[in-house]
């Protein structure tokens, strides 16, 4: 009975790994491995190239950004060479059909004559309607605004037929270039000349008509100056925001470095300030308490109420937060006396994964890599997705823009026409117009835009995932390379990461793609969660929100703990060389039978990373703001800080790009304290430390556990 209970291997998370004595780190005689899903994944990537191939040769992307006139040529480009705004003829036409920004974006064409001109009109002009029977063509329009068709120096017209056939415009106001649109200058519009009027209105109900049509636009005439001023401020820092970057990337590598000599002292630092912090919370709610009990204020003399900083201002709270933080307090203390020595591994792990980046320095650059990648795969589908949006052909119909003038009742609207040809003589109605109206959505790709879209957002996450599985094996395969090595450095590899990286290449395609393609699929029902949630905020079922706020946790948990087990399994599949499945099953039991030391590992990785980030990201945050605001200042007058429009522009791209940074080094460091873990795990559970089976742990982790190598016994 004794030898059954001693040999019994019912352990429900796997039996412990085996000694083999071939084994001294990854392993270089393997196999490819889910060749299903590779070949899926590059089958896919084709096809995501076809997309892009056929987007670029359908789209257009100067729909979004250059307008066009009303023959549907591009203000800037060929004829308009030279002429990059238009302008609008009756731009309260456009207002009172829609937003003039939303139609501009969109390629959409008002139902007046618009025209590409070198410049905005910077005056007020308009025709006086009273001596238009005996006007002069050239005194009463500005050919600058005219149709191109129409020469006033040998035109025949008189004014009131060029006016009727909207050949030039009836009034002009000052206006600025927005999106290369010309639009009115709101600023410009309370200082209307006294001969302005529009439709036999007063001067000053013209002024306010105007002003009340473009009240919308203010928004974006803001948006232009604003961004303007950000341009004008990156220009004249640029290069102290790169040094401010290249501060954080010093003090992120100064921070590695040091941690291979005080990562013991520092994270016992952490730990007793934490716990200090917790301490000066408990005797400050105290003092609250005892004050406030003193002066006798209870809850029950406040009552119920909405304003919830009344609540600080009796004792019943701040004795609730007294226990809440005695508990905490206590539970710590608890942790930290029977798990010290599980925090003692942790921290000599983490000192070795700082002893383990001084001697492979090149997986501090390998982000670098891993970062222009993803900058590949954001670019390609932003650029994928706006031409596949602006695909087809603009179409454009005969429309009316009088319809009580005579001759327009036989005009349906519903004739298409082309604006390079029409002729407006061939018409007996003297408004009649070529007007766009869609963007051919009637051929096959055309149809099929809205599935293409989606399938770029797939092919964007799956790229995504796939570059961020590549990296994790990459920088797995070239520290567990560290960890086998029985003798530091002399039998590592040369170039561990350059060999690791191609070992994933060559062989694990397959495995990387099928572990990024589970993580998509879950991203992609996240994403279809919170558009079913944006649909529904007006909602008024509680229960269907309740069941869309409950599925929207629950997907994101399983997020959470998909990317965490794809992370082991990469580190398996880098070390192992086996398929996807196996490695996270492997992965996933190890941790298991060990996932008290999982757990204090990761929360005293967690601590030590928050700092760090805090550190490099807080210091150069806060010299930036003092740089920047001008409270340091540049000896012989360098740089005058003074003269940044929004001094916190330059501040907060130091601060995203520092943080950006120490993200990159610090995921290298959490990466390989996670491989170190992995390895020694599967250490202790393949040797025992005899001459046969040494231990290839380092000696602190071999002191911290009481064990160490046997000597091998000298032959005689």
């Amino acid at each position: 009975m004794g030898k059954k209970k001693e040999n019994d291997t019912s352990n429900p998370y796997g039996e412990p790994a085996k000694y083999d004595p071939s084994f001294n780190g990854p392993i270089h005689n393997r196999s490819c491995t889910d060749i299903i899903c590779c070949i899926l994944f590059m089958v896919f990537i084709l096809g995501y190239i076809v997309v892009g191939i056929l987007a670029w040769l359908y789209g257009d992307p100067r729909q979004v950004v250059y307008p066009r006139n009303s023959t549907g040529v591009y203000c800037g480009f060929g004829a308009n060479t030279g002429k990059p705004y238009a302008f609008y003829f009756d731009i309260l036409k456009c207002i009172s059909a829609t937003n003039i920004m939303a139609a501009a974006l969109n390629g959409f064409q008002c139902p007046t004559t618009q025209v590409c001109v070198a410049s905005c009109p910077s005056s007020f002009g308009i025709v006086n309607v009273v001596a238009l029977a005996t006007a002069n063509v050239q005194s009463t329009f500005n050919q600058t605004y005219c149709n191109p068709s129409i020469n006033l120096t040998t035109t025949t017209l008189s004014a009131k037929d060029i006016l009727a056939k909207e050949l030039c415009p009836y009034y002009y106001v000052p206006s600025t270039p927005v999106l290369n649109r010309c639009l009115p200058s709101f600023g410009e519009l309370s200082s209307i000349p006294s001969n302005f009027s529009l439709n036999g209105l007063s001067t000053n109900n013209t002024g306010n008509l105007i002003k009340n049509a473009t009240s919308n636009l203010v928004s974006g005439m803001n948006l232009q100056d604003i961004s303007m001023k950000i341009f004008a401020d990156f220009a004249l820092s640029w290069y102290w925001i790169l040094i401010g970057l290249l501060i954080a990337m010093v003090v992120s590598l100064l921070f590695l470095i040091l941690l291979r000599f005080t990562a013991k002292i520092l994270i016992w630092l952490l730990i007793i300030g934490v716990l200090g912090v917790i301490a000066y919370g408990i005797w400050h709610c105290y003092w609250e308490y005892n004050n406030y009990n003193t002066q006798n204020l209870s809850i029950n003399q406040l009552g119920f109420t909405t304003d919830f900083s009344a609540y600080l201002h009796v004792k019943e709270t701040w004795l609730a937060f007294l226990i809440i933080l005695a508990v905490l307090e206590a539970i710590l203390l608890l942790l930290l006396i029977f798990l010290r020595n599980r925090i003692r591994i942790a921290i000599a792990l983490i000192g070795e994964a700082s002893k383990a980046i001084s001697y492979i320095m090149s997986s501090l650059v390998y982000p670098l890599v891993t970062f222009v990648l993803l900058i590949i795969c954001v670019a390609y589908w932003v650029i994928t997705a706006l031409y596949l949006a602006t695909s087809g052909s603009p179409l454009y119909r005969v429309i009316a823009l009088n319809t009580s003038d005579p001759g327009c009742s036989s005009i349906s609207g519903n004739d298409t026409c082309d604006p390079t040809n029409f002729n407006t003589s061939s018409y007996s109605c003297q408004s009649v117009r070529c007007i766009f109206y869609k963007y051919n959505n009637e051929g096959l790709f055309q149809r099929n835009l809205f599935n293409l879209q989606i399938y770029n957002i797939i092919g964007f996450l799956w790229c995504m995932n796939f570059v961020i599985a590549l990296g994790q094996c990459t920088i797995a395969g070239a520290f567990a390379s560290y960890y086998w090595a029985f003798h530091k450095p002399a039998d590592m590899p040369y170039f561990p990461v350059t060999a690791s990286f191609m070992r994933a290449l060559r062989y694990h395609v397959g495995s990387l793609a099928f572990g990024a393609l589970i993580l998509t699929i879950i991203q992609l029902i996240r994403i279809i969660l919170e558009y079913l949630d944006h649909k529904l905020k007006g909602a008024a079922n509680p229960c269907t929100r309740f069941i869309l706020c409950c599925l929207k946790c629950c997907f994101w948990c399983l997020e959470k703990f998909i990317k965490f087990l794809n992370r082991n399994a990469y580190i398996m599949i880098a070390i192992y060389g086996k398929n996807f499945c196996v490695s996270a099953k492997n992965a996933f039991s190890l941790l298991m039978r060990n996932i008290l030391r999982v757990f204090v590992l990761d929360k005293v990785t967690d601590l030590l990373l928050f700092f760090g980030k805090l550190l490099v990201v807080g210091g150069v945050g806060v010299l930036a703001f003092f740089f920047f605001s001008g409270r340091i200042q540049i000896p012989n007058n360098v740089f005058q800080a003074g003269n940044l429009n929004y001094y916190w522009v330059p501040i907060i791209t130091v601060i995203v790009g520092s943080y950006m940074i120490s993200q990159g080094f610090f995921s290298v460091y959490s990466m390989c304290v996670d491989t170190l873990f992995l390895c020694f795990l599967e250490d202790l559970e393949r040797n025992d430390g005899s001459a046969e089976k040494p231990y290839f742990m380092s000696k602190s982790l071999m002191k911290i556990l009481n064990k160490k190598n046997k000597q091998p016994k000298e032959k005689k």
